[in-house]
């Protein structure tokens, strides 16, 4: 009975024999068959035919209300079923940072997983000269690093722009200096600090290169979670990315950032790479696609802010 249902449904929402037929590739004698067979199975009539008009009866509409709602649970029956016909799961390779797998990759994957459940994702670290290479030769499928860069073999795709931002204990006395801070305020501070080789440890380096500022370093650490755990409890400072400073990691921490001019030269694009000629063809692209889609909707990151 379900398939003359469908098929009575059709009708209905063609509001002609001669439409559905052509919709159904069925010839309307067949059609008309077909109709007449379910109101012999259900004993009703189903449509009162004026000429060449057909209009619903009463028990018409009630039947077609049950076919569309039966033809909705078939579909939801069917597409929940749908991913155990292929016992091959699909594997995505991404190669990021350990930075990066800190600030940018959570959301992402959460996300990633929601849209393509049956992918399994496996993730790869590395340095950014490493990911790029990697991704280079194929070896992953996609990369997130903490920079842009120009390689004729690969696109690269600026997700969100991001920066360092000066991080202290709410109590701390840059915050009661009654002005904004400037990189000579840095000199002799108690810092955390990136440890040495990481990319944004070179940025810091830089930086304090530029303006001659020696900060007394009480640690050199590679985590974000610890820097931040640490700096109450040393009552220090550290240069964070403001891409991982949620309001409500700074909250429950009892932290604060504070605006800082100089900062504003840390700034660079956070960005996705991918082979322009992918091995995996156009499963690569389709992920690559979702995730510029997805910097651009639903995952947010702390709205850019003033450095003055």
């Amino acid at each position: 009975m379900n398939e003359d249902l469908w098929v009575f449904a059709t009708v209905v929402e063609q509001s002609s024999l001669n439409k559905a037929s052509k919709l159904l590739n069925l010839s309307q004698p067949a059609l008309s068959r077909k109709i007449a067979k379910l109101e012999e199975e259900l004993g009703v009539v189903l449509f009162d035919r004026k000429g060449k008009r057909l209009e619903l009866t009463e028990t018409g509409q009630a039947a077609y209300n049950y076919a569309i709602e039966q033809r909705s649970r078939h579909n939801e029956f069917m597409k929940s079923i749908s991913r155990f016909k292929n016992p091959v799961r699909t594997i995505a390779t991404v190669g990021a940072s350990l930075t990066t797998i800190q600030t940018t990759l959570p959301p992402l994957i959460e996300a990633l997983m929601d849209k393509y459940p049956d992918t399994e994702l496996k993730l790869v670290t590395g340095k950014t000269h490493e990911i790029v290479s990697q991704v280079k030769e194929n070896k992953l499928d996609l990369g997130v690093i903490a920079s842009s860069i120009s390689d004729p073999g690969l696109q690269c795709i600026p997700l969100f722009q991001d920066h360092l931002m000066l991080v202290v204990p709410r109590k701390h006395k840059l915050t009661r200096i009654g002005r904004a801070v400037v990189m000579e305020d840095l000199n002799g501070l108690p810092m955390i600090t990136f440890s040495k080789d990481t990319w944004y440890r070179r940025l810091v380096d830089n930086l304090f290169g530029k303006y001659a500022v020696n900060p007394d370093t009480r640690m050199e650490i590679d985590s974000f979670e610890a820097i931040v755990r640490l700096l109450p409890i040393c009552k220090a400072a550290a240069l964070l990315p403001r891409s991982y400073l949620r309001p409500q990691l700074l909250r429950e921490n009892e932290l604060v950032s504070l605006p800082m001019k100089e900062l504003g030269e840390t700034r660079r694009a956070t960005c996705l790479i991918y082979p322009l000629q992918p091995e995996n063809g156009s499963q690569a692209l389709e992920w690559a696609a979702e995730i510029k889609d997805l910097f651009r909707s639903s995952l947010s990151f702390p709205v850019e802010e003033s450095l003055v």
